[in-house]
């Protein structure tokens, strides 16, 4: 298979920030957006990409801070409103007048959920897959009602605090930065050893180092905010919840009563660590076609694109 085909993207805004892209398939086919986490870059999206390249035209893209993309200085560059805006301006390059499938992993999903569950892109995402990156509005609801003696789940949440201790840690002044840059070297061996990676894989990326410390600015700018006041945050877009098992980050008690806040969710988990779709690209992209054609069917019987019952 040939490589994808790089392309920049201009994102409206007061930083002029501009994204690498990367695609694969016909133009004419059924649109799929992937949107990877931290410290990631889109290749960590490639052996998806790769199969779901024959049905789907298929776009992943560095985010702001990470690969070839803008590296904006400051956390108000990395608050949500500016990953929603360059979320638009990549659907605006390579869907404008047709409704796109999104898949985000980790904090890929993190903040596709927020255009999910928002309205200034009401009516262009058409599904959304979701892997290990819950919405943080839904996260602090969650707390609020179930952080609480004798609660079932209180258990589950605070094993689930114990795995998140990284987040405290990121919050740390300079300290962060310099691990990546002291113990970057070391993540391919931790993903082959212990995530099931394959060594082959295109990823990490050698801007491994520097990603990882722009990424910080995600948790900053982001966390405590959301966490701390939570919006009301539903959505009428059909949502795929991928659960790995074995996700040392990510615990299933993160997706609690995310039926509440969508009317249409189905839960596939699949026995695999965080970054499945590395370890199990087979499978990932299997149940993001299914997913995509499950929906695409329901749009050709409804050409308005109103979502359907799954």
């Amino acid at each position: 298979m040939t490589g994808p085909a790089a392309r920049r993207i201009a994102v409206d805004g007061a930083d002029g920030a501009e994204l690498a892209s990367y695609q694969w398939g016909a133009s004419t086919a059924p649109p799929v957006v992937l949107v990877h986490g931290y410290p990631d870059t889109s290749a960590v999206w490639r052996p998806v990409a790769e199969r779901l390249a024959d049905r789907f035209h298929v776009t992943a893209f560095d985010v702001r801070g990470a690969g070839a993309s803008h590296r904006p200085r400051g956390l108000r560059a990395y608050r949500m409103s500016r990953l929603e805006a360059d979320l638009e301006a990549v659907l605006d390059a390579v869907s404008p007048d047709r409704p796109v499938h999104v898949v985000g992993h980790d904090w890929g999903s993190i903040h596709s959920w927020e255009s999910v569950t928002g309205t200034r892109l009401a009516g262009r995402i058409a599904s959304f897959t979701s892997i290990s990156g819950p919405c943080l509005d839904h996260v602090g609801h969650l707390i609020r009602a179930r952080l609480r003696p004798r609660h079932p789940d209180l258990p589950k949440l605070l094993r689930q605090a114990a795995r998140s201790w990284y987040i405290a840690y990121f919050h740390l002044p300079l300290l962060p930065a310099l691990t990546w840059r002291a113990l970057g070297h070391r993540w391919r061996a931790f993903l082959t050893g212990s995530q099931g990676v394959p060594d082959h894989t295109p990823y990490p990326a050698p801007t491994l180092a520097r990603d990882a410390a722009s990424g910080i600015a995600l948790y900053r700018a982001n966390m405590l905010p959301r966490l701390l006041r939570p919006r009301h945050r539903p959505t009428t877009v059909p949502v795929q919840l991928i659960i790995p098992t074995r996700d040392f980050c990510v615990t299933p008690v993160l997706s609690y009563g995310v039926e509440h806040w969508t009317r249409q969710i189905q839960r596939r988990p699949i026995d695999a660590g965080h970054w499945v779709q590395l370890s199990h690209p087979e499978e990932v992209a299997s149940r993001i076609a299914e997913f995509a054609d499950r929906i695409e069917e329901g749009s050709r019987r409804s050409p308005d694109h109103t979502a359907h019952p799954i």
